[in-house]
Parts: structure tokens; sequence; C-alpha cells
């Protein structure tokens, strides 16, 4: 759960590139979709539109959440990388509500699709996608804004794969059908995915705990191996992201320990080397708690 700077700026650079595809390719998918009358064009079209704009939006929050604490945000902004994932989630989302109402109506009246001008279209999507993908695949799949932006482009690379198999169909059978029953196809392969974005990138901004966290298991260790804390309550973890865990707790030690920096340095030792938690704060207390 380690994080560096050069890896944000790896970052950066994967989802520069994959905005540099997906943006250029887009108006290309428009035009093709019109031309043809393809929903599922348009619905990867659609898919793309808001993808450009998620790795805009990706884009932003990396640059934002590199910039320093200040007197108004004491922990930084590096928050901002979960809000993107938040909105990417939902925007996914809202985007599979849409092609699944275009599709009802187009299953009721299907129109006519020029194949051919769709299957070229979508061959060459493809080819994009998969290398917007390829390059957002190998950043740090611990980032919930990579992984958000790389949702989004995978979305478009399963609507490409329909749409040239819904092409096929049309070239050869002529049954027209089979365009938007592959774009409800397509929406129903990414809709978990984007619930699961939306569900952990909320928990994050909930101030949840890290879902592979086991408090009790934590405490437990940390009196195992500093026998000098007898009790362990008022535990807080929650992450900025999920590579920037905190952590606040009261430990309590007997009489006998006249200075318990010592003894807190060997707690946050253990927070460190057993849970990744690198910035803790920690409470000693004699007998009855603070609080209380």
């Amino acid at each position: 759960m380690g994080h560096s700077h050069d890896q944000d700026a790896g970052n950066i650079r994967r989802v520069q590139a994959a905005l540099a595809l997906t943006g250029t390719f887009m108006v290309v998918e428009v035009v093709g979709g019109i031309l043809s009358g393809s929903l599922a064009l348009l619905a990867d079209a659609g898919h793309m539109l808001t993808d450009s704009m998620a790795l805009a939006l990706a884009v932003f929050a990396f640059r934002v959440s590199s910039k320093p604490a200040d007197g108004r945000r004491s922990y930084g902004y590096q928050r901002v990388q979960i809000i993107a994932a938040f909105v990417n989630g939902l925007s996914l989302l809202a985007i599979v509500g849409w092609i699944l109402f275009e599709a009802v109506i187009r299953l009721i009246d299907p129109p006519e699709v020029l194949g051919s001008t769709m299957l070229m279209v979508a061959t060459a999507g493809l080819l994009v996608n998969i290398a917007s993908f390829i390059v957002l695949h190998g950043g740090d799949q611990d980032n919930l804004n990579i992984r958000g932006a790389a949702l989004h482009v995978l979305g478009d690379l399963l609507g490409s794969v329909a749409a040239i198999i819904a092409a096929f169909v049309i070239i050869r059978t002529g049954w027209m059908p089979i365009d938007p029953i592959l774009s409800v196809v397509v929406t129903m392969l990414i809709l978990r995915s984007a619930w699961q974005l939306v569900k952990r990138s909320a928990h994050i901004l909930l101030e949840g705990a890290p879902e592979w966290l086991d408090v009790d298991d934590m405490q437990a260790k940390i009196i195992a191996a500093v026998p000098e804390v007898s009790e362990i309550h008022h535990v807080h973890v929650w992450g900025l992201t999920p590579q920037h865990l905190m952590l606040t707790m009261h430990v309590v030690l007997p009489e006998s320990v006249s200075e318990p920096t010592p003894v807190v340095r060997q707690v946050k030792s253990v927070l460190r080397s057993e849970f990744a938690i690198d910035h803790s704060t920690i409470e000693a207390e004699y007998g009855d708690c603070a609080d209380h």
C-alpha cells in the first residue's frame, strides 16, 4: 500500500494518453453511429463522451490531490481522487439507464442499420479501446481514480465488441434487433463493476474502515507486541484514499510506565509494519479514560 509522487506522475501520464485516444475517436464514432443508424455505435460513442469527461476529471483529481496541505485542508487534497471515482461510477450508472431505455424503444420498433459502416467504425473503436485499456491497466490498480477511469474504458471496449458482433449478424441475416439486444448485454456486464466503484468510493467518503481490516485482530496484535498496553479503546480507522490510511486510538498503560512516548512509538511501529497505517494519533491513558 505504498505511495509515491512518481507513482502519481505515472498515473497522470497514463490517464492523459487514454484521454487523447478516447477523445479523438469519440468524434469518429459519433459520425459513424449517425451514418449507420446503429444504437450500439451511438451507445459506445456515448460511453466515449462520458469517458472523455471521466478521464479529464481523473487527470484534474490527480493534479489537485498533489497540492500540499494548508490551513484550510490540513489533510491535503487527496480525497479529490475519491470524489472523482464516485462521480465516474454514478455517470456509468446513468449511461446504463440511458442505454436500457433506448434499447427498449428500438426493440419495439427496430430502425434500419448499415452493417458495413457499423463494422468498420466498431473495429477501429475496438483497437483504440484496447490501447487505452492497456495503458490504464498498467497503472496503480489500488487507486480508485485509476480503476474508475479503466472501468469506463472497459465499458467502451465491450461496447465495440458488441457492435462488431451485431454488425456481422446484420450483414449476414439482416436481423436488426441484435443491435439493441447486444447493447443491453454490454450494460449488464459493466453494471456490477460500476456499482462496486460507487459503493467503495462512498464507503471511503463516509470515513468507513478499510474492508480488509479486522479491528479486533489489530488490537490483539498490538497488545501482544507491546506488553505495556493493557487495553485499547476509542479506535477509529479511515482513509483519505485506500493507500493513505489514518487512525486514532486510546491505549491504557499501567502506572509503572512513567514515560509513555516509547510505548506509543512501539504501537506506531506495529501499525506501520503490520497494517500499513503511517498516520496515527495515539492517546496514552492511566486508569479512567479522559473522555469519560
